[in-house]
């Protein structure tokens, strides 16, 4: 089975958790468009909406992610910048692996040193279990759990 998620333009859902440091468990839902604009490189743009722990919908939150990479041709590792809506300058790189595609990145300039380790594992053609970490210097600062549904 070869990867559908990141290396075909396509959209797909996710719904999920975030946990952070004191247990807080957050529910959240989102969309991710993955699309590419020449031969090597492509943009991954995801929304996410989290629940508020007090279910008021003005108290909501989102979170917005705008990647753009570079995967040169027959490669299994990536590179690339990613805008998120909470910071400005992160850089990044990938693996991409029989099972899984592995991102890690690091946030430029930040006194606390925070960078992400996220997993996307195939479930099947449609499905992905994603896994993400931040850490701030040695410690973790919340995990994120959710999975991936493609449509379309």
């Amino acid at each position: 089975m070869s990867h559908t998620f990141l290396l075909q333009p396509s959209s797909w859902i996710i719904k999920g958790n975030v946990t952070d440091k004191n247990q807080i468990i957050t529910p959240f839902k989102g969309a991710t468009i993955i699309a590419w604009d020449q031969s090597s490189w492509f943009t991954m743009k995801t929304k996410l909406v989290f629940e508020n722990n007090h279910s008021s919908s003005e108290n909501a939150h989102n979170l917005e992610f705008e990647y753009k990479g570079f995967l040169p041709n027959n490669k299994y590792s990536y590179s690339y910048v990613l805008k998120r809506s909470d910071f400005d300058k992160i850089e990044g790189e990938g693996w991409i692996t029989k099972s899984s595609i592995i991102q890690r990145y690091w946030i430029l300039g930040d006194s606390r040193r925070r960078s992400v380790l996220e997993t996307m594992f195939q479930l099947d053609e449609d499905n992905y279990h994603f896994s993400s970490t931040m850490i701030a210097g040695n410690n973790m600062v919340n995990v994120t759990e959710g999975v991936f549904e493609r449509h379309g």
